[in-house]
């Protein structure tokens, strides 16, 4: 349950005095109502939303001021007669039991979806991990069969990534790698997949990318890495293999496979460059810088 890209739009300070307002509506018309109705639900409201677009913190802090003006609205309303101090405590503190409900199921809400993300993505970049490119590659296998629609896979590989680890050390090679992801997200689509598949080794999954579509989006994408790399002085190109699928008829590990061979005729060759093949037709033709 995270709050989508309108709410974020949204200032805090916005946010509070709409929850703020919220509360004083709830409340008045609990105390105009009396006895005969109950608005303890609607008290939730505020709590909820404030919980839900801000914080669980300051979610809990309206879940207390929630509890003391239901407090407050009992003693005005005459609904609640008793004047044993211990009865007011005792109510005040369940009723912040139940108001304090969305706000442990908000966080643990975002706890889940926290723990979902950590098991998709590659902790040091940021980018998809392999296990969850397996899956999205499948579903897009499964795409491109029913609605007859190409995809590309690029399978990437740093050239000389461990002399930057020998000479300035793995820190330094870790700042390489996220920069490498980083960069490769800028200059493909939302709807392209990134994933880092080795230590050094990334793959790009291109839905509704054709043969002709592929060596535009990749040598531009390949370009700008270059440039990048070039400007903070890191030594470091990029053999790349490109394989275009119409017909998928093969699973995800075959397809690596076959990218990755087309990347190593890359490193046996040079280095630095692109190799493309399309299946089912299997024809190579390297794109040279």
């Amino acid at each position: 349950m995270k709050p989508d890209e309108t709410v974020r739009k949204v200032s805090k300070p916005l946010w509070i005095v709409l929850g703020v307002l919220l509360l004083s509506i709830v409340a008045f018309l609990d105390y105009i109502s009396g006895v005969e109705f109950s608005f303890s639900l609607f008290y939730l409201l505020p709590i909820t939303l404030i919980s839900w677009a801000i914080s669980e913190r300051l979610g809990l802090v309206f879940a207390i001021l929630g509890s003391c003006v239901w407090i407050v609205v009992d003693i005005l309303s005459n609904s609640n007669r008793t004047s044993n101090l211990f009865a007011y405590l005792w109510n005040a503190t369940a009723r912040l039991g139940f108001f304090l409900l969305p706000v442990f199921m908000i966080r643990l809400n975002r706890a889940l979806q926290r723990e979902q993300e950590l098991a998709r993505t590659d902790f040091l970049t940021g980018v998809l991990n392999a296990r969850f490119f397996h899956e999205l590659a499948q579903m897009e296998i499964n795409r491109s069969l029913r609605y007859k629609r190409p995809f590309s896979i690029a399978f990437i590989d740093v050239d000389n990534f461990k002399t930057i680890n020998d000479t300035f050390g793995h820190t330094e090679g870790d700042t390489v790698l996220r920069a490498i992801a980083m960069n490769i997200k800028a200059h493909l689509r939302k709807t392209d997949i990134v994933a880092r598949v080795g230590g050094d080794e990334f793959v790009v999954l291109l839905p509704e990318t054709d043969a002709q579509t592929a060596p535009v989006v990749i040598s531009n994408m390949q370009r700008a890495l270059l440039s990048e790399m070039n400007e903070s002085g890191w030594s470091v190109t990029f053999s790349i293999g490109v394989l275009t699928l119409s017909d998928p008829r093969l699973s995800v590990d075959e397809i690596l496979g076959r990218a990755d061979q087309l990347m190593y005729m890359v490193k046996n060759s040079g280095k630095n460059n692109i190799q493309y093949a399309i299946h089912p037709a299997e024809d190579t033709y390297a794109l040279k810088l």
